[in-house]
């Protein structure tokens, strides 16, 4: 149930080692630029760039398949974790139990898709380190919240629509089992 433009060409990444490597399909619904402490600390520097897209508009590309483990979150929730079985990098995550969306690590993009996605939004920017300026992202249209924003704030129209389309897929799987 692949949603992209005619004109989308796919963006591509991989982990370190290069043993997993994948592709989204469709363009992201959003990218989260988040500055909480808890993103710190699991990333290990000054925030996490996670890039927004359907399950179905994801696809691994390699025969290796990432370890998926429960890691801990602020929320008390928890989130899976995707890692390169080999050299543990994360790929991406599933938050608050919801695997119908996918939180790519926009690092792990190779160069060329890399350069196609920037964050459209920071998020918990209440607890960013004080060397990190912003002021060329508000000027660029990004809007910054000190913590999380609503959705309808964010997104674009054609994301929300997409996200409609997401959850009405969502319940045909429901109905499906």
């Amino acid at each position: 149930m692949a949603s992209a433009p005619p004109d989308f060409e796919a963006l591509t990444g991989h982990c370190t080692c290069k043993s997993i490597t994948y592709t989204l399909l469709a363009p992201p619904l959003v990218t989260h630029c988040c500055h909480c402490s808890w993103c710190q600390r699991e990333t290990g520097t000054a925030f996490a760039l996670n890039t927004v897209i359907e399950c179905y508009n994801f696809r691994i590309t390699s025969p290796t398949q990432p370890t998926v483990a429960r890691n801990p979150s602020l929320s008390g929730i928890g989130q899976l974790v995707a890692r390169c079985p080999t050299c543990c990098v994360a790929i991406y995550s599933h938050y608050s139990n919801v695997t119908a969306t996918m939180f790519v690590r926009a690092g792990t993009l190779e160069e060329g898709s890399r350069q196609r996605v920037r964050p459209d939004v920071h998020i918990f920017t209440g607890a960013k380190v004080e060397w990190v300026d912003l002021s060329k992202e508000k000027e660029r249209g990004v809007k910054v919240y000190e913590e999380y924003y609503e959705r309808e704030d964010v997104w674009s129209e054609e994301s929300m629509e997409r996200r409609k389309k997401l959850l009405e897929w969502v319940e045909e799987q429901k109905g499906a089992v």
